[in-house]
């Protein structure tokens, strides 16, 4: 049977279906955004959950058709206990039965364990989830840095070490967004814009113990939204979180001396992607902009790397 695996993921705002091709490496995604009505900063649950179930179908008939030897499917947001949003139950619904109906196996992992295995994929750096590094976890919901290792059940073992105390990332980009009239999530064209601006110290938040809270920012983007250029004040908002993930990256480093992986949204960021590769160099691997974003391409890493084992 040919080594291709089927990943499902639905989360909070991109459905996404993937063949990973673990032969050869090969992998063809198919997402897309959910719908957020204008001038909104995100969705409901049940909103989410309906858009999934009339979408999902669609993004696995675009898929190459042929046989596959198991699926992967996220079934909660992070793997640890409690961790649960009813987005991810379209997708589990349709995996579970898919399995059964073609007499595969099914495994079920985290939406995050599939982020870190879509980063590592895409870094050319797969070895990484057989052995032990830092990881940035930077998206619309989650501002984590983890201490990840290879666990017992042959996932990512993710220990959150460090990252934002309250409010996420991409949270206040896209609030930043949001005061400059960009779509929503905002990331993208928040870091097109600022591509354009002077160069932007922003500002320094206080990070101890690799953790930091951006809640405070938020008023500061504001204040810089009333006195500078829309260009300068999203610069500004993407620099100030540079600002706090090399800080507390640096703090990490001093306890774990291992390579780091940066996944999620927002490292697709131009931006904070140069800052991390200025101060970490070498050290410091990133997913492609095409799989930092939401994506089935590392649940379907996963489910090869399970069914191998």
């Amino acid at each position: 049977m040919p080594e291709r695996f089927l990943g499902i993921d639905t989360s909070n705002y991109r459905t996404s279906a993937a063949i990973y091709n673990a032969e050869t490496g090969e992998w063809v995604n198919r997402g897309g955004l959910l719908t957020v009505p204008e001038g909104a900063i995100g969705l409901r649950q049940s909103d989410a959950l309906f858009q999934h179930t009339v979408r999902l179908h669609e993004k696995i008939e675009s898929l190459p058709q042929g046989e596959v030897r198991a699926i992967g499917v996220s079934t909660r947001p992070r793997a640890v206990e409690g961790s649960y949003m009813p987005c991810f139950l379209a997708g589990e619904s349709v995996a579970r039965s898919a399995a059964h109906l073609l007499s595969v196996p099914l495994f079920t992992v985290s939406h995050q364990q599939g982020h870190i295995a879509a980063a590592a994929l895409s870094a050319g750096k797969l070895d990484l989830l057989d052995g032990e590094f830092l990881a940035w976890h930077l998206s619309g919901g989650t501002s984590e840095l983890l201490h990840v290792k290879c666990g017992a059940d042959g996932l990512p073992d993710c220990t959150c070490i460090g990252g934002t105390t309250d409010l996420a990332a991409g949270q206040l980009l896209d609030r930043a967004g949001n005061l400059l009239g960009l779509p929503f999530p905002s990331g993208g064209a928040l870091d097109a814009l600022a591509l354009t601006a002077e160069p932007e110290k922003g500002f320094n938040p206080k990070v101890n113990e690799c953790k930091f809270s951006l809640s405070g920012m938020q008023n500061q983007v504001e204040n810089k939204f009333k006195t500078a250029e829309p260009k300068q004040m999203a610069r500004f908002a993407l620099e100030t979180v540079a600002n706090a993930v090399i800080k507390a990256t640096e703090q990490a480093r001093e306890q774990y001396h291992c390579p780091i992986l940066c996944a999620g949204g927002v490292m697709a960021s131009q931006i904070i992607r140069a800052r991390m590769n200025k101060r970490f160099g070498g050290e410091v691997s990133f997913a492609e902009p095409t799989l930092s974003g939401d994506n089935a391409v590392g649940v379907a890493v996963l489910a090869a790397k399970l069914c191998n084992r």
